[in-house]
């Protein structure tokens, strides 16, 4: 499902927020579990831990290795969310991994963990695993020897950064090691994903692609990736169509053979002939996201949207050749790899775009500007009008947004330590529950005697 339709359209789940994605929404585990797969993840959630019915095992795995928040130390995985606030952030299943706590770094560890699972498994009983990395995120750290291929590299972010990443493809091949040895290869597909653009301030780059992660510019939502399986029946090809993050739900159920729910509303398409065979994609529009809370722009207006639409949310869509952004987009700078630099974001070779002419909508052909260096908005009003009527239509089925403020309760220090499940429903609210139970019972009994 797109954002809008789970309420987490509006930046992330913060540690100390009571919030995680809805527990009425189905996950992908859970239907894989329907259709007897083993499910097993490593790595990070971020899907929110308020409470224990938020927790990756009560959400479809059947064991859980790795952290809760979106970031932490890679060694001692340890996270602070302000002065005071800090809490271990290691878990296998619904406890705090202390023994776990060797001072290994994350990515190799997260591998170490893999190989167990797949080497206790009995690989002719289908299995799902979730790797999520830590790498590459902030804080940037690398074992010493990842290093030594990158001394030429002067800039000490980016050269962090690229050990980072070459830890993380050796982690890779490792991983694909063991499923040969175990012997899941041949029977397996490997969907490997980015979930963002860079951030250049932290070593990544987007260079040629606009803006950066965090923003709808293409450098913010233009992820790289691939699917490698001996089953694909075009190997070696590149695909073009469009692909959403939505679509690997309904994609590998389908191809476990699982049943998706007519009455689900799903955002995303089976997409697995466009990967496998090279067919079109059945997808036409991507909604990028819609954030009603995000900051206003300054200049925006229903006016500026033809009466259709508020430009001063931000927002973006893709409907074919066309994007659409309105609103205060973000970081929009084209920023060249920094490589060669130690100098900071104002010394960079990079360049500005000046806001002052107050625009809140643009229009690109994605497919021959995939730069966003040509605005077509004035060129083709009555695009932007179509794609505006299209935001408008999907800003309809929205749900509210959820992004309930900080509960002191979150603080690890109350934790013993560790950032974990805190809140407990009032003991009022539990008795007044429980009264409501009783009363329905003894109103079906009546039923039944009045059957």
């Amino acid at each position: 499902r797109y954002q809008i339709h789970t309420g987490l359209q509006h930046s992330i789940i913060r540690p100390t927020q009571p919030n995680c994605l809805p527990l009425d929404n189905v996950t992908l585990p859970q239907k894989l579990k329907e259709v007897g797969y083993s499910t097993h993840m490593v790595g990070k959630w971020h899907l929110g831990f308020y409470r224990r019915e938020c927790m990756p095992t009560q959400r479809g795995f059947d064991t859980f290795f790795g952290s809760l928040l979106g970031s932490g130390d890679y060694y001692t995985h340890f996270k602070c969310d302000g002065p005071g606030i800090c809490g271990y952030d290691l878990y296998e299943n619904d406890n705090a991994a202390w023994d776990h706590d060797n001072g290994i770094y994350s990515t190799q560890m997260y591998t170490q963990k893999v190989q167990q699972i797949l080497a206790s498994h009995n690989p002719r009983k289908p299995i799902f695993l979730y790797i999520a990395y830590q790498a590459v995120h902030s804080p940037l750290q690398a074992p010493g020897k990842y290093f030594e291929h990158y001394r030429s590299i002067n800039n000490i972010n980016r050269r962090r950064y690229a050990a980072m990443l070459a830890c993380l493809d050796e982690a890779i091949n490792n991983v694909t090691l063991a499923l040969k040895k175990y012997g899941y290869y041949e029977n397996s597909i490997i969907v490997y994903s980015s979930d963002n653009g860079g951030q250049p301030m932290a070593g990544g780059s987007n260079w040629p692609l606009r803006g950066s992660k965090g923003t709808y510019w293409e450098g913010g939502i233009r992820a790289v990736g691939f699917v490698h399986s001996p089953l694909l029946k075009n190997k070696g090809s590149v695909c073009k169509e469009l692909v959403h993050i939505t679509d690997w739900f309904p994609t590998l159920i389908t191809l476990a053979e699982g049943q998706i729910d007519e009455d689900i509303q799903l955002d995303g398409y089976d997409i697995w002939e466009t990967i496998s065979e090279g067919r079109r994609s059945p997808r036409v529009d991507i909604l990028h996201n819609i954030d009603p809370i995000y900051t206003k722009a300054k200049n925006g207006s229903w006016a500026a949207g033809y009466g259709i639409w508020n430009t001063a949310i931000q927002s973006a869509i893709r409907v074919n050749h066309w994007k659409l952004l309105t609103g205060n987009p973000g970081y929009s700078d084209w920023v060249p790899p920094q490589a060669f630099s130690n100098a900071g974001p104002n010394r960079w070779h990079n360049e500005r775009v000046s806001w002052s002419a107050g625009k809140t909508v643009w229009l690109f052909n994605i497919t021959a500007d995939p730069y966003e260096r040509v605005d077509l908005s004035a060129r083709y009003p009555d695009v932007v009008k179509q794609l505006l009527r299209r935001l408008s239509q999907f800003n309809k089925t929205a749900v509210p947004v959820r992004y309930p403020p900080k509960d002191p309760r979150s603080n690890p220090k109350l934790n013993g330590g560790v950032w974990g499940p805190w809140f407990k429903e009032d003991e009022k609210k539990k008795k007044s529950d429980k009264n409501k139970g009783v009363n329905k019972q003894k109103k079906n009994k009546n039923k039944k005697k009045a059957n």
